[in-house]
């Protein structure tokens, strides 16, 4: 079961001003992304949009700065994701750089209290006697949470980046680029990056107000932070993001990162000095976020926060297990959601254009990792549920979808459609979480697919693969690849460069039982090229001759010269 695909080359936008020190091969790929110049390529921190804008900034920083004046308790409570783990790990670490003497965090457990600041959360929290909550990467969906945090006396600060429901919660203060009326021209900021932003406004405002030394402390030693809480996150990587995580990134690889993502780096076997975006993606942010899904995402903050070397290797070796238990469950799910489809295509014939899928013996902190996975694979959208608790008659969804659907705005017409279904749903245009009643479910899938039907189309579930255009002969080197490598931060909005060519297969091989390793052979290039096809076999050898998309990739297991194509589409001639 495999959705048709289509090979669009991307087009390089005209008149570009570009170094004459830049590699040609750098100034097309730049320009295939819509990047004129060099500072739009690859943006650095003075390029950083200026906080101003952000609606509710002069509010929230009132808050901290008379919080921290007057020794109030200030407690930042984070997300168990890795967003909102780095977010919390910023604001905490960012107000006690600013003055704050009393910071301390908190955060949700996944089983226990669900998303958000809850009621239940809140009536816990009152152990601790804050004056402020600061919640990071959530709250604006928060309502209840937030009304009873208030009417114990609590003041209460909203940094968050979803999109707003119909009304906003009772804060004090919001700060969130995509509520009503804000006008800061990024609304693709990730959570940790709010957080961060209003760091860089109340040092502005306390500098003002003369309570900070010289030029006060620089706030860019938590850009590793942010960079791994943006990658993360997938949100799009605009020109903005891109200079917050590109900063982050010559940080890490200059060994400067918080000793907890050092730690990190090295049990996932990661060389420090080259990390890539992609590094940060499928090594440090699985495991951060394995803690949150599987155990408690404290332990994850918690290795964020710490300065202690050996305390961070403890627990990021500790993370490294937790996130291998993660990737037995995950796998044994989407098996499990793999045969339900392939009944469903054996009893209708076809796949549903939108997929919803639950199992009473599912996780629900890997829902999501479920959903994703069959999204790729069959391109449609698709909501995983699972029980909240064993045995619970509550679900918990987590829903991701594909260019042209935006799936929070779906949950929201369902939800308007039929009053009462959902109980709770928020999130983004690709990805969004819910509950719901384990006896409404047959009830949401129906409604679901028909608000499908109206906006799925034939061309939507056709997936694009994007090239590059061809490299010529000569291209294929080690120093191309990797150039390729290094000039990103590549990430959603601002994808890695891959080429597409045509060869003729030589030799391959089975690795795994599931990849497959080739030696391709191309004319006008003497030398052969190894090349590895990730999860394509299918039992079925490759043609003789073949197109394929790649990515050019350094083959640093072989060493010196040698280079590897990273294939991520292929077709016979």
């Amino acid at each position: 079961m495999r959705p048709a695909s289509r090979l669009r080359r991307r087009q390089p936008v005209e008149g570009g001003q570009w170094p004459p020190q830049l590699p040609p091969l750098l100034q097309r790929v730049y320009a295939a992304r819509g990047a004129t110049s060099i500072d739009q390529a690859q943006p650095r921190l003075a390029n950083l949009l200026p906080p101003d804008t952000l609606l509710g900034l002069n509010l929230a920083t009132d808050l901290l700065a008379e919080a921290i004046a007057n020794d109030r308790h200030i407690l930042v409570v984070g997300d168990f994701d890795c967003d909102g783990a780095t977010a919390c790990a910023v604001g905490v670490r960012g107000l006690r750089m600013l003055g704050a003497r009393r910071v301390s965090h908190a955060v949700p457990n996944r089983m226990i209290h669900g998303y958000g600041l809850s009621p239940g959360l809140v009536e816990e929290l009152a152990a601790l006697q804050p004056d402020l909550l600061v919640t990071v990467d959530h709250g604006i969906a928060c309502h209840a949470g937030i009304h009873a945090a208030r009417e114990r006396g609590w003041k209460v600060l909203v940094t968050d980046h979803h999109l707003p429901g119909e009304t906003l919660p009772p804060a004090d203060a919001i700060v969130d680029p995509n509520q009503p009326g804000c006008g800061f021209p990024s609304k693709v900021l990730a959570g940790v990056g709010v957080m961060f932003y209003v760091l860089l406004a109340l040092r502005r405002k306390l500098r003002e107000q003369g309570r900070l030394a010289d030029n006060g402390p620089d706030l860019g030693v938590l850009l590793d932070l942010v960079a791994v809480g943006t990658v993360a996150d997938l949100v799009p990587l605009d020109a903005n993001n891109r200079a917050l995580v590109g900063a982050g990134l010559r940080r890490l690889r200059a060994g400067q990162g918080s000793v907890g993502l050092r730690a990190l780096i090295e049990v996932a076997q990661r060389d420090e000095s080259r990390l890539t975006a992609s590094d940060i993606g499928y090594a440090l942010a699985p495991r951060l976020n394995a803690a949150g899904r599987l155990e408690d995402m404290a332990v994850g903050i918690e290795c964020l926060l710490t300065d202690d070397r050996g305390q961070a290797r403890q627990i990021a070796t500790a993370l490294d297990q937790i996130n291998g238990e993660r990737r037995a469950v995950q796998q044994q799910m989407t098996d499990e959601a793999d045969a339900a489809l392939a009944r469903v295509a054996l009893d209708e014939g076809v796949v549903p254009d939108a997929i919803c899928l639950f199992d009473a013996q599912w996780h629900p902190g890997v829902v999501g990792l479920v959903a994703s996975k069959i999204k790729e694979r069959l391109h449609r959208p698709v909501v995983a549920f699972a029980p909240s608790e064993p045995g619970s008659a509550s679900l918990r969804g987590s829903a991701r979808s594909i260019p042209g659907f935006h799936i929070r705005d779906a949950l929201a017409a369902v939800s308007a459609q039929h009053p009462g279904l959902i109980e709770r749903f928020g999130g983004h245009a690709m990805a969004a979480g819910m509950t719901l009643q384990r006896d409404a479910l047959e009830q949401f899938e129906r409604a679901f697919a028909a608000h499908a039907s109206t906006v799925l189309t034939s061309e939507l579930l056709q997936a694009d693969v994007a090239s590059d255009g061809e490299l010529g002969a000569e291209e294929f080197s080690r120093v191309n690849a990797e150039l390729l490598r290094d000039a990103g931060p590549w990430g959603q909005g601002f994808p890695e460069p891959a080429h597409e060519a045509t060869f003729d297969v030589l030799s391959f091989r089975v690795l795994g039982e599931k990849h497959l390793k080739l030696v391709l052979r191309m004319e006008g290039r003497a030398e052969p090229l190894n090349a590895i096809h990730f999860n394509s076999w299918d039992g079925v050898p490759p043609a003789g001759r073949i197109l394929v998309v790649f990515k050019l990739e350094p083959d640093d297991y072989r060493g010196g010269d040698a280079i590897q194509l990273n294939i991520v589409y292929r077709e016979s001639v």
